[in-house]
C-alpha cells in the first residue's frame, strides 16, 4: 500500500511542478501578478455594475466573464508590470466613474499564447481603443499581437478610434524602436521570424503616427484630459434620441441657449411650455444634447406624468439618485427622497431634464429649488401647464409655438415623401392636409407617415375626414390635457370649441358664472395649459386641432342622434334637428345656461347662431 501512495504523491508533485513552470514561462511573457481586475458594463446613461475577479495566488484558477456579446466604450491595452497598479488603474477608475463602459485587458487573465476569441470580441466591440505604450510594452508578445489587432480594426472599420498614450516613452522611440523602448523590443527579435516582426514594427509605426498623449508631469491631470476626450468622442452615444426629420428647431434652441450661455456660473431652472404635440420634448432634448458634454452628472427622466401615475414619486426619485450617484433604491417615501436629494446633490454640478411635469409635487420632489445643486447646474423642465413653472420660480420660461406654413410643408413632406417638397400630382392635396394641422409638429409627423405611399383616392378620403376630426393618434395626445381638467373647466373648453372662438370671453363668462363653473379661474387654467389663448381685446382663440378635439368629444356623446348631444354647432345638423321638431327653444334654454340664466345671454347666443347661419328661427 505504501509504495502505491508514494508513487501517487510523486506524480502529484511532478504535475504541480510542471504546471508551475508553465505559469512562470507565461508570466515572463505577459508580466502576470496577483491583482484585482474589474470588468465593467454600464447602461447608456451612466450606471455601472461590476464583477470582481480575484486571484490570490499563482495556483488559483481564474476565468474571464467577458463574452463575445459584451460591448464597451473603451478598451485599455497595457503592460501590467509597468502601469497596472499606477497610471492604468487611475485611468480605468476615472473612466468608470464617468459612466464609461471600460474593458481593462489585464494580462493577469490571459490564457495561452494566442489572443482568444473573447479578447478579440472585446477589441471589436469597443468604440475607443487606448494602448498605453510604456517602456516594456514592446517586450510582451501578447501586447504586440494585441496592438496589431487594434490597428487592424482601426484601419478596417471606420467606427474604431485609437487614442495612444505614450507613458514615459517618446513617440519617435516607439516608431523606430530605439531608446529604452527599443532595448526592450529587441529582446524579442531573436525568438520570432521576420514576418511577425514586420507586423509588430508596422503596428508600432502606425500607432506612433496617431495623435495621443505623452505622460509627462502630473498623471492626475492627464487622466482628466483623457476622460474628457473620451466623453467628447462618445457624446453621440450618450445623447438623447431625436427625430430624424427636424425642421425649424434651431431658432428655438438659439433663443434658449442665448439666455443659458450668459449665465454660465449660475444654477438655472429653464422651463419649456406649450400645448401637447407642439415639440416641447424635442426642443428640450436638443438643448440637453448641446449641454451634455459639459457635465459629469446628468439625468433624463422621461414622461413624468405617466411614470408617476404608474410607479409613484419615490420611483422617480430613485431613478434620479441612481443616474447621478449610481446608488440604487435609496428612498422609500417622498419626504426621505427630498431630504436625500437636497443634501447629497448639493456639491454636484448636474444637468437634469424633467420631461412632461404636470404637478407641483413632482418638481418639489425632484428639484425643489436652486440650492439643492452646485452652481452651474442646469434643470430643464417641460410641461403643458405654465403655472407649474411660475410656482417653482424658473429663471427662464419659453413658450413653444406652432410652425409656420413653410416649415410645416417641409416637415410633412419629409415624412410623406422623404423629400422637402411634394411631387407635382400631390401638391394641392399636400397643402390641404397641412392646412388642417395648424402647424402642430405631432400632427404633421403622424399624418405624413400615415399618408406615405398611399394612393390619391386614399388622400382624398383622409382630407375629407380631417376637416371634421383630427387623426386618432393626434387626438389621443391632445386629449391628455383635456382629461386633466376639472368638470367646470371641461365645460368651458367645450363651449369655446363649439361656439365662442373669436368672441369676447367676458360675455360668455356671465353664462359660465351662472352655471357655477368659476370662469375667471377656468379661463386662466385653460390659458396656462395652452388649451386656449386670450387676445388683447379678450377675444378667445383656440388651435384648430384643439377645436376639432373639443367638437369630437361632444360628437362622441351620441354619434347617430345629434339631438341628444349637449351642444350643436354644425348648421346642417342644427337644421335637421329643428326641422324634425326634435328640439325647441325652451329645450335650448334648459340645456345652455343652467339655473338662474339671464335671458340676455340666451338672446345673444341665438343671435350669434343666426348670424353664423347656424340657426334659422321660424314659426312651427
Amino acid at each position: 500500500m505504501a509504495p502505491i501512495l508514494l508513487s501517487g504523491l510523486a506524480l502529484y508533485f511532478l504535475n504541480k511542478k510542471k504546471n508551475s513552470m508553465r505559469r512562470n514561462a507565461r508570466d515572463a511573457d505577459t508580466g502576470a501578478s496577483g491583482s484585482l481586475t474589474t470588468l465593467t458594463e454600464t447602461n447608456s446613461g451612466a450606471s455601472s455594475s461590476s464583477t470582481a475577479l480575484t486571484k490570490t495566488d499563482n495556483s488559483a484558477s481564474t476565468s474571464s466573464t467577458v463574452t463575445t456579446g459584451n460591448h464597451y466604450d473603451v478598451f485599455l491595452s497595457f503592460r501590467g508590470p509597468d502601469t497596472r497598479e499606477g497610471f492604468t488603474d487611475h485611468l480605468y477608475n476615472g473612466l468608470v466613474d464617468a459612466g464609461i463602459r471600460t474593458f481593462r485587458d489585464d494580462d493577469e487573465l490571459r490564457q495561452g499564447e494566442k489572443i482568444g476569441p473573447d479578447l478579440l470580441a472585446a477589441i471589436e466591440n469597443s468604440k475607443i481603443l487606448i494602448p498605453i505604450l510604456s517602456v516594456n510594452y514592446g517586450s510582451s508578445k501578447w501586447c504586440l499581437d494585441e496592438l496589431v489587432r487594434i490597428m487592424e480594426f482601426k484601419n478596417n472599420f471606420m467606427d474604431h478610434l485609437v487614442l495612444p498614450i505614450f507613458y514615459k516613452v517618446e513617440p519617435a522611440h516607439v516608431r523606430h524602436q530605439i531608446g529604452s523602448f527599443g532595448d526592450a523590443f529587441h529582446t524579442r527579435e531573436r525568438r520570432f521570424d521576420q514576418t511577425i516582426l514586420d507586423k509588430w514594427k508596422q503596428a508600432l509605426k502606425e500607432v506612433s503616427d496617431l495623435k495621443g498623449w505623452e505622460a509627462k508631469g502630473y498623471e492626475g491631470e492627464l487622466v482628466k484630459k483623457v476622460v474628457q476626450k473620451v466623453l467628447s468622442e462618445l457624446k453621440k452615444e450618450f445623447e438623447l434620441v431625436l427625430p430624424e426629420n427636424l425642421v425649424g428647431i434651431n431658432s428655438h434652441v438659439e433663443k434658449v441657449m442665448d439666455f443659458v450661455d450668459k449665465k454660465f456660473n449660475a444654477t438655472l431652472f429653464v422651463g419649456i411650455h406649450g400645448m401637447g404635440g407642439i415639440g416641447k420634448t424635442t426642443l428640450a432634448k436638443t438643448i440637453y444634447n448641446k449641454l451634455f458634454h459639459q457635465f459629469d452628472y446628468h439625468s433624463f427622466i422621461a414622461d413624468i406624468r405617466e411614470s408617476c401615475k404608474r410607479n409613484g414619486l419615490e420611483y422617480l426619485q430613485n431613478q434620479l439618485i441612481y443616474d447621478i450617484l449610481k446608488q440604487k433604491n435609496q428612498v422609500y417615501n417622498k419626504d426621505v427622497g427630498i431630504k436625500f436629494i437636497s443634501s447629497k446633490f448639493e456639491g454636484k454640478r448636474v444637468l437634469i431634464l424633467l420631461d412632461d411635469v404636470d404637478d407641483d409635487d413632482q418638481l418639489k420632489a425632484l428639484a425643489g429649488n436652486h440650492n439643492w445643486f452646485s452652481s452651474g447646474s442646469r434643470i430643464i423642465i417641460t410641461t403643458r401647464n405654465k403655472t407649474i413653472l411660475d410656482n417653482v420660480g424658473v429663471d427662464y420660461s419659453y413658450e413653444q409655438k406652432e410652425m409656420d406654413m413653410n416649415q410645416s410643408l417641409i416637415l410633412f413632406c419629409r415624412h410623406a415623401f422623404r423629400r422637402d417638397s411634394p411631387p407635382g400630382e400631390f401638391e394641392q392635396d399636400t397643402h390641404k392636409v397641412v392646412s388642417t394641422t395648424g402647424g402642430l409638429p405631432l400632427s404633421l409627423e403622424v399624418l405624413g407617415s400615415f399618408l406615405c405611399g398611399k394612393k390619391p383616392t386614399f388622400w382624398h378620403d383622409t382630407i375629407n375626414k380631417l376637416q371634421k376630426v383630427p387623426h386618432k393618434k393626434v387626438r389621443e395626445k391632445l386629449r391628455i390635457s383635456y382629461e386633466a381638467l376639472e368638470h367646470g373647466q371641461k365645460q368651458i373648453f367645450l363651449d369655446i370649441a363649439c361656439f365662442f372662438i373669436g368672441t369676447d370671453g367676458r360675455i360668455a363668462s356671465y353664462m359660465w358664472d351662472a352655471c357655477g363653473f368659476f370662469p375667471e379661474e377656468g379661463i386662466e387654467i385653460l390659458r396656462f395649459m395652452s388649451l386656449i389663448k386670450v387676445g388683447d381685446d379678450q377675444e378667445l382663440r383656440m388651435h384648430d386641432q384643439l377645436r376639432d378635439l373639443g367638437r369630437e368629444i361632444v360628437r362622441e356623446e351620441n354619434q347617430q342622434e345629434p339631438q341628444y348631444r349637449s351642444r350643436l354647432w354644425d348648421s346642417q345638423e342644427v337644421l335637421k334637428v329643428l326641422k324634425g321638431n326634435k328640439v325647441t327653444v325652451s329645450l335650448l334654454l334648459l340645456l345652455s345656461p343652467c339655473g338662474t340664466v339671464k335671458m340676455m345671454l340666451v338672446f345673444y347666443l341665438l343671435f350669434t347662431l343666426v348670424n353664423k347661419d347656424l340657426l334659422i328661427l321660424s314659426p312651427f
